[in-house]
């Protein structure tokens, strides 16, 4: 017997570190994703192999009940030991998916490169969720930690609004597909970068105007998403980059690579690295190609 799980990727266009303190987040489902297929098997272990997006293994290993049951992993920080540390947090919560199992054979594939940031690891957690019928957002707390913003896009087709109530995940379903998204365009900076790394830097920078950072995010989420126009929709986002840029006392992306740019220029996620959101008139592509980031994908191209 062969059963097939699916979660969606995903990119988070505001909010990004107070989303983490009870912020307003808009978030969005990408149609890149990640699928687990599982398989009956023996030997009470875990066959497990990991595909890229071009079909290439990139990580295969034998992981046995055991080491699942006792969260017996490598000593060093690796692959195997991370997915052990899920699956084993995922028996904590649902033993029977392992005590009552004599084996697996399991396979994940990207349909995305894994370094462009759009959630192999909240794809991968999401799934491993499904397939042991527990909770995705109790088992990334008990795991990687987050917001679960990622976790939200993984499982909703639309775009969502996001936020922690009294550390509860909140989502809401709405209604965001612009009439000047052709006027968007996503762009990859060649970087992968580190998610705990900068939410650690949001804490070291975070100041005693939380509330208030946090109420005038929520002010620009809105005006974000209610934009009628481009030129709207362009100036509710630059004030959200002056707003962050404030708070991490670090310069905006448009600063430091792109300041000569003919529009409106956002990072998305963790500061400096993974994907930027590129609003303008014209055609974005031109000019990005030729300053060495080839990657721009159109709205259309990336958003569910």
């Amino acid at each position: 017997m062969k059963t097939t799980y699916y979660s969606n990727g995903k990119l988070l266009i505001t909010g990004e570190y107070l989303v983490l303190d009870g912020a307003e987040a808009l978030a969005l489902p990408t149609k890149f994703g990640q699928n687990l297929i599982v398989e009956d098997d023996s030997e009470h272990q875990i066959q497990w192999k990991s595909f890229d997006f071009d079909h290439q293994v990139w990580f295969e290993d034998t992981i046995t009940f055991t080491e699942i049951i006792n969260n017996d992993g490598p000593k060093v920080e690796n692959v195997k030991k991370t997915l052990i540390n899920i699956l084993h947090e995922a028996y904590l919560l649902n033993p029977d998916f392992i005590d009552s199992s004599e084996g697996y054979k399991v396979s994940t594939a990207l349909t995305f490169p894994k370094n462009w940031g759009l959630g192999t690891s909240s794809t991968l957690l999401n799934n491993i969720a499904q397939w042991s019928k527990i909770d995705a957002f109790t088992l990334l707390k008990n795991s990687f930690g987050g917001s679960g913003y990622d976790i939200a896009c993984a499982q909703n087709n639309t775009p969502i609004v996001y936020r922690l109530d009294q550390n509860s995940p909140t989502v809401d379903l709405i209604n965001f597909n612009p009439e000047f998204r052709d006027h968007i365009h996503f762009v990859y900076l060649n970087k992968k970068q580190s998610s705990k790394a900068a939410i650690n830097a949001y804490y070291n920078n975070k100041n005693e105007h939380l509330a208030q950072n946090i109420a005038t995010n929520d002010k620009i989420t809105a005006a974000v998403i209610n934009a009628k126009t481009i030129k709207e929709f362009a100036s509710a986002i630059e004030k959200h980059e002056i707003h962050l840029s404030t708070i991490l006392e670090i310069q905006t992306i448009k600063e430091i690579a792109f300041p000569d740019f003919n529009g409106v220029v956002k990072s998305l996620g963790a500061w400096g690295g993974d994907f930027i959101m590129a609003i303008s008139k014209e055609n974005p592509k031109d000019y990005f190609v030729s300053r060495g980031y080839e990657t721009i994908l159109s709205y259309n191209e990336m958003i569910l």
